[in-house]
């Protein structure tokens, strides 16, 4: 995550990569790059106060229960995390809208999981605020295309781009990157130990 200056904004501008979270109650705009990751912006427009989310993989799925899977690099944790500092902010979680973005098929997969990583992450997107009574207000998913957004938490506003040519295939190298990443690093994070 960085934060930067754009000169067509006269806000800052926080940019999130896959596996982060950015919630504000300042005059900021979130910005970040989708191939077949998700992320939702949740806002409520009385408070100002919003944010977004950017995550890979909805998690391990299971009947009857949303996601079990307790990693960061997951949507489940994803959202409650987004959820929680939103709420430490003051944002009363009865208030909020959601808008989802992403979800493309972008990655360079065997055919049946190029397209089951995006639609996992757009069901588990929109089954997740279902049960948690949030309402989508918007949504831009699904596709080929790479999506670039800015998200304005005040109030909810969405600038999006489609991204193509070589765009897309710097995207697929960051997600696939990640994805290995993912698969290859250790499940559990790292213990201190401390007196």
């Amino acid at each position: 995550m960085f934060w930067h200056k754009l000169s067509q904004f006269e806000q800052h501008v926080v940019t999130i990569h896959p596996g982060e979270f950015y919630a504000t109650r300042e005059d900021e705009i979130v910005s970040t790059v989708l191939g077949s990751c998700v992320a939702v912006g949740l806002f409520d427009t009385s408070s100002g106060i919003g944010g977004l989310n950017h995550f890979m993989l909805p998690g391990v799925m299971e009947k009857g229960a949303l996601v079990v899977d307790p990693n960061a690099r997951y949507g489940m944790y994803a959202m409650e995390l987004l959820i929680n500092e939103l709420m430490k902010l003051g944002l009363r979680r009865s208030s909020m809208a959601a808008k989802v973005f992403g979800g493309g098929s972008v990655l360079r997969l065997p055919e049946g999981a190029a397209g089951r990583i995006p639609r996992s992450n757009v069901d588990f997107a929109f089954e997740y605020l279902r049960k948690e009574s949030i309402p989508v207000l918007a949504s831009d998913i699904g596709g080929r295309q790479a999506r670039k957004i800015f998200f304005f938490p005040r109030t909810g506003r969405v600038l999006l781009k489609r991204l193509a040519g070589q765009l897309v295939a710097s995207v697929e190298r960051e997600e696939e990157s990640y994805l290995e990443g993912i698969r290859s690093g250790p499940r559990e994070g790292p213990v201190t130990m401390f007196r």
